[in-house]
């Protein structure tokens, strides 16, 4: 990828390794930085090369894992932000291929916080200039959160070519475990409809969700004798997939895959995913699970599949650096 002059590209420690395959598609090294932790937990990070005038991205992704809490790598983020701003950076754009607290974006009991919101104006106080991350989990929310400019990605050009050749020898139908994600699965219905030229099925679950606990049983649409493709925008405990994977077999559906875009996969979630009612699971490595990472034959016993979504991020840094 060229055309890329004057662009400026840096990851922080917890997303190294990501960061770097980012800067492999854009043919731009990473630069330089110093991440110093403090004895009492404080901790600085600055850019280790001159910065002033210069289009700068920074890529962190904002998950936790076996090191860092979410509130460690926002931390770390805010400040690097800030730093290269005091540097003289002419723009500062904060690539998050996770974006925390984008679920908690609207009240839904009294006196409820709108965390989507604080964290939008924590990110403009640095001074960050703009924001790209994939699939949030409210686009409007997201986009009526921030003041500077935000860029969303979506990942169903990746799950759309991933399942193409299932869809075109089989009947497919594309679901949705909740009502909310109607529009994200729809997507992909449409996409692989047009990728296909066979038109897949679609359903929904029902769900409804108070105090942590989720009732609604309801599966609304067609699913008998196709292979049925749960679409979600991440998958945390599983057991709202798995709930609508049962529905689906108990429905008649032959085969039932997941693809959700953010494996957070927390304790427990990788044994309710090798649950039977499931054929597979296809995440994108947005989020390193410290649970893969450390035990690697989880992914294989719940027949997990990771899709690489750095070309997307790397797609979107060059689009914004040149202004398409």
């Amino acid at each position: 990828m060229t055309g890329t002059g004057g662009l400026q590209l840096f990851a922080l420690n917890a997303t190294a390794e990501y960061g770097a395959r980012v800067a492999g598609r854009l043919e731009v090294p990473l630069s330089p930085h110093e991440e110093r932790a403090f004895e009492d937990g404080e901790h600085k990070t600055r850019p280790l090369t001159d910065v002033g005038r210069r289009d700068v991205f920074v890529i962190q992704s904002l998950h936790a894992d076996a090191v860092q809490s979410v509130n460690d790598r926002l931390c770390r983020l805010l400040f690097f932000v800030g730093a290269l701003k005091d540097a003289g950076a002419d723009r500062v754009t904060v690539v998050a291929p996770y974006l925390c607290y984008a679920r908690k974006d609207q009240k839904t009991k009294p006196n409820d916080p709108v965390t989507t919101k604080y964290v939008a104006k924590l990110f403009e106080a640095v001074g960050a200039d703009a924001v790209i991350t994939l699939d949030v989990h409210n686009v409007a929310a997201f986009q009526n959160a921030f003041r500077c400019r935000t860029d969303h990605l979506e990942a169903w050009p990746l799950f759309v070519g991933h399942f193409a050749e299932t869809a075109r020898r089989e009947d497919v139908a594309v679901v949705s475990p909740d009502i909310g994600g109607v529009k994200r699965a729809d997507q992909v219905r449409r996409a692989l409809a047009a990728a296909t030229r066979r038109e897949p099925g679609f359903a929904f679950m029902e769900k409804r969700r108070s105090g942590g606990v989720v009732s609604g049983d309801l599966l609304a649409g067609d699913v008998a004798n196709r292979t049925a493709i749960l679409v979600d925008d991440l998958i945390s405990t599983g057991t709202t997939l798995r709930r609508a994977a049962r529905a689906c077999r108990e429905a008649g559906a032959k085969r039932v895959f997941a693809a959700a875009t953010h494996g957070l996969l927390q304790e427990g979630a990788v044994p309710v995913l090798g649950d039977p009612a499931f054929d597979g699971t296809v995440i994108t490595d947005t989020v390193r699970s410290p649970r893969l990472v450390s035990d690697p034959a989880a992914a294989a016993a719940a027949k997990l599949t990771i899709l690489d979504s750095t070309g997307l991020m790397a797609d979107a840094i060059s689009a914004s650096h040149t202004g398409r």
